[in-house]
């Protein structure tokens, strides 16, 4: 009796009605009131109309959002928001972006999701993965004939029905699964399904008759697409809400442009080797990201956010202000991201490195302590610049790969000084840059490291990679100085023993399992992996599982200190402060006509002239 109550129920509403009311109960969850009036405002007054439908095209979402046409990524975005427009009914996707699809959308693509998806982050890393992917039949089904891809109407097109620029071919039915992991990621798309008609009273027998989403035989999300996607999320990383994404147009041009794209390369390379494999599976996807890139999609929060603050609302401006002051005040650049320019970090580094460190302690909060190249490379400068910061602190080390057979006395030294056994290089030239965030102040070590369990030992380049505390030890950090001990700064390696005053032979350097150490001088350094050992005070790789060792020779290092809410207020006023002097220098303008009567006021002032000693009469 309960089944025909509940067929009869799914007759009385279809599909659309369904996913109407999904729209409403994300509405009533994660909106208040005033977001979702600005939310309509704001659509109404993007939205094309054909007929009685009212929906939003690629170009004006790009538009709005103030994507760079010159990242590629606003069809990615396009893929993505089609996608999850259908939801749950995620096989009739792309769909045409009316109000309730983007309400989905805008729940989806933030942190709102949260209050609606019952497995939190799982459910939503699921649905960005499979708005990304396209389905590859041949890799697949061998060297069968994939058919073509499903073509377009006019009048779909005209609506926006489908991002440009993709060829997405529907998943086989026999597919073959790259590993284990995808026959649970399949059984797994129900139970997403299923979460979102338990909002809507539908029984599990009835939902499953609505059917899910696409498997994930054969789905992967191309290099090319991820790598678009990756530049404009390291670009809006920094982004508020309120701000506009053009604020930071100066990152998107010039050498600034070619150092967005080298950091994406790097991202892109923890998720796959671009030289091997067309694109990213669900398995590797999904478990890159929780360790390595936790906060990877947070840039979409304020992006989309952007829907929900409509200029009717702005109650910070007043109704007569004229539309120059408005272009004038969307156009002024924003506040620096660093105080000082590093001679490794920059811009979009620290976008890199707020993927897996909370960005509230980063952009425009850290200062520079210690530079090797200003300062010098000695542990004496280090001790003098960095040990009276009472905060967190990031160390970055670059450097260049060293040849396998030591040259000069110097490398074979260092050599020498090292366990015997030694693993092959995890790079195998170029340049290398690793990077320690310490949460403890430092001090020196004389028997036992100091640090705790927030400590995070990562790589930035040539590949992202990041090696989170363990428990085994607490070989966190080690600061020593002669005479005491071996002098070295090293993290993850057990601590020099200590060695007496009278002996003249240096012991050998003790490695970790996972470690990073810097000799006395600053000048060579030695990254080691030894991922059959499973960790030390660091975890091993969960992307590279495999024994590697990098050792380099050192070119830059820096030390940078992570300030609270005291030094991020300094630093804005400092910025606010050099900006009226600028602008004040720009509107130096007398204007009389008068070349000599200009002057003689300058010269009354003190500021040109004989009388440059002030403008006093006394």
């Amino acid at each position: 009796m309960g089944q025909s109550q509940s067929d009869g129920n799914l007759r009385r509403r279809s599909r659309a009605d369904l996913a109407q009311e999904l729209a409403a109960k994300f509405k009533d969850k994660c909106f208040t009131s005033l977001e979702f009036y600005s939310l309509r405002d704001v659509f109404n007054s993007l939205a094309d109309q054909q007929g009685s439908v009212r929906y939003l095209k690629e170009d004006t979402i790009a538009c709005y959002l103030e994507i760079p046409d010159i990242l590629g990524a606003s069809p990615v975005i396009f893929q993505m928001v089609s996608y999850l427009g259908a939801f749950p009914f995620l096989q009739e996707s792309p769909v045409v972006l009316e109000l309730p699809q983007l309400t989905m959308v805008i729940v989806i693509m933030t942190e709102r999701y949260k209050r609606v998806l019952a497995r939190g982050s799982t459910d939503r890393t699921k649905l960005i993965f499979k708005s990304l992917a396209v389905y590859d039949r041949n890799a697949s089904e061998g060297n069968a004939q994939a058919p073509p891809a499903p073509t377009v109407s006019a009048d779909d097109a005209s609506k926006g029905a489908s991002g440009a620029g993709f060829t997405v071919d529907l998943p086989g039915e026999d597919e073959s699964c790259e590993d284990e992991d995808d026959d649970d990621d399949d059984d797994d798309d129900d139970d997403l399904v299923l979460t979102a008609f338990e909002l809507l009273d539908v029984t599990e027998a009835a939902a499953v008759k609505q059917g899910g989403a696409p498997e994930f035989h054969g789905a992967m999300i191309p290099t090319d697409n991820f790598r678009k996607l990756l530049m404009l999320l390291l670009l809006a990383a920094p982004l508020d809400a309120q701000e506009s994404l053009s604020q930071y147009s100066n990152r998107v041009s010039g050498t600034e442009l070619e150092r967005l794209r080298a950091t994406a390369e790097c991202i892109l390379a923890a998720f796959v080797d671009v030289e091997r494999t067309p694109g990213i599976r669900y398995s590797r996807f999904k478990k890159v990201i929780p360790t390595l890139f936790p906060n990877l999609f947070r840039s979409f929060n304020a992006l989309f956010e952007h829907f929900l603050f409509s200029n009717n609302l702005d109650f910070s401006k007043h109704r007569d202000d004229d539309a120059g002051k408005g272009n004038e005040s969307t156009h002024k650049p924003a506040q620096p991201l660093l105080s000082d320019r590093g001679d490794i970090l920059n811009d979009h580094m620290l976008s890199q490195i707020s993927l897996f460190l909370p960005g509230s302690s980063l952009f425009r909060r850290v200062r520079r302590l210690y530079s090797g190249n200003d300062a010098g490379f000695s542990m004496g400068s280090f001790d003098s610049k960095v040990f009276n910061w009472r905060a967190p602190t990031i160390l970055l080390v670059s450097g260049t790969i060293l040849s396998e057979i030591p040259s000069g006395g110097q490398e074979s030294s260092f050599a020498d000084s090292l366990p015997t056994k030694r693993y092959r290089n995890g790079t195998k030239s170029g340049r290398v840059t690793f990077g320690v965030y310490v949460r403890e102040p430092w001090r020196h070590t004389h028997r036992e490291c100091f640090g705790d369990s927030e400590t995070v030992l990562f790589q930035l380049e040539p590949v992202h990679d990041v090696f989170p505390a363990s428990t085994i030890n607490t070989d966190y950090v080690a600061f020593t100085k002669p005479p005491g001990n071996k002098p070295c700064l090293s993290f993850g390696a057990p601590h020099p023993k200590p060695r007496k005053s009278s002996s003249r032979t240096d012991t050998h350097y003790s490695m970790g399992a996972v470690s990073l150490l810097l000799n006395d001088s600053f000048e060579l350094g030695v990254f080691n992996h030894d991922y059959t050992s499973r960790g030390g005070a660091f975890r091993t790789s969960i992307s590279r599982r495999y024994d590697f060792q990098d050792r380099f020779e050192i070119d830059q290092l820096e030390v940078w200190g992570c300030g609270g809410d005291g030094e991020a207020k300094a630093q804005a006023e400092r910025w606010a402060w050099e900006e009226r002097e600028a602008e004040a220098r720009r509107k130096i303008n007398l204007g009389t006509g008068d070349i000599e009567a200009d002057r003689a006021l300058l010269e009354m002032a003190g500021l040109v002239g004989a009388n440059r000693s002030g403008g006093s009469m006394a």
